[in-house]
């Protein structure tokens, strides 16, 4: 009985021995790339005027992935624009995909993924002309707001009047085009969407649009979650781990508060990466203010406030582990 006992353990080490060399993080050393993917937003991941790939997704992505390989690996994106796009992931799963919870379950995807720490707090907002004297969402009162029918902002500005008791005239449109087309005209008096894309709809460089801005506060914030595969939570541990590097070392070490890299003092042998495994991460595109900053924030076009895409110590949502 013993014997059998002993060889069943055996048997178990060889199996985990063997689960473990097919692992993510194997698989990535292995072929020098890390992939990843996402639903396309603006400022996450789109294409620049010069046609490369861009967006605070890929910058979180290329960070994760020198964990592992360092400078000199490579990021492989793919876009989740489609049904067939998300077909994918009852096969070969991307080693991190940026979904939001409404995501994971439309596409069936809660047994096949472990949702992680937020990447990103999407916001559904309302925009205004800057003649509009609306300063908050109340004083939107009894006016035309335009929406895309169905979408995720229509749900929120449908439940924001419920629980304000606040109604307003009902625009829906099925296409963007027209939509657009119509708060332009002013056939609605105030446009809502996710705050990226309303702001990047101001830059206009042919001064064809109105002259708006985005009130606050949102209608609804939602996050944005890092999932890797279920299969394998080695990785899973790993990618968490960056994610809150990135997020804790913008925070500056007080006397009473730790932050950066003291605050998360991580073993990489622990985790099968090297002894310089978080200066790896930062190092590859910056700390989790310098990617907002240059996707979404001060230096870029959009320039949108961090607000909940800021750490709590900061007035925002995220919440990195530190020692304390």
């Amino acid at each position: 009985m013993r014997v059998r006992a002993i060889v069943l353990i055996v048997l178990a080490l060889i199996c985990a021995g063997a689960a473990r060399a097919d692992g993510v993080l194997e698989r990535i050393r292995a072929e020098g790339v890390i992939r990843c993917g996402g639903v396309p937003r603006t400022g996450l991941v789109g294409v620049a005027p010069d046609g490369r790939a861009q967006g605070l997704y890929l910058d979180l992505c290329r960070a994760i992935g020198a964990a592992v390989l360092g400078p000199e690996g490579r990021i492989e994106f793919h876009v989740y624009d489609s049904e067939k796009a998300f077909a994918a992931f009852p096969g070969i799963v991307d080693d991190v995909s940026f979904v939001s919870a409404s995501e994971i379950l439309d596409e069936n995807l809660a047994g096949k993924i472990v949702p992680g720490p937020p990447a990103f707090f999407e916001q559904s907002a309302v925009m205004v002309p800057d003649a509009n004297p609306a300063r908050d969402l109340a004083g939107l009162a009894g006016q035309s707001i335009c929406f895309s029918q169905g979408s995720g902002a229509h749900r929120d500005l449908e439940a924001w009047s419920a629980s304000s008791k606040i109604d307003f005239d009902r625009r829906g449109y099925q296409e963007d085009v027209e939509l657009h087309d119509a708060y332009d005209a002013q056939n609605c008096t105030a446009q809502a969407g996710e705050a990226p894309a309303l702001a990047a709809l101001r830059l206009d460089p042919n001064g064809a649009r109105l002259k708006s801005r985005i009130l606050t506060p949102p209608l609804a914030v939602f996050p944005i979650l890092v999932a890797t595969p279920i299969a394998d939570g080695h990785w899973a541990a790993i990618v968490s781990w960056a994610m809150q590097t990135l997020q804790a070392a913008e925070i500056e070490k007080t006397e009473f508060a730790a932050s950066g890299f003291d605050s998360l003092a991580v073993s990489g042998p622990a985790l099968g990466l090297s002894a310089d495994w978080r200066v790896r991460v930062v190092r590859a595109a910056g700390n989790y203010a310098d990617i907002f900053a240059r996707n979404l924030g001060a230096n870029s076009p959009l320039a949108l406030p961090r607000g909940p895409n800021a750490p709590a110590r900061l007035g925002g949502l995220f919440t990195p582990a530190w020692a304390e």
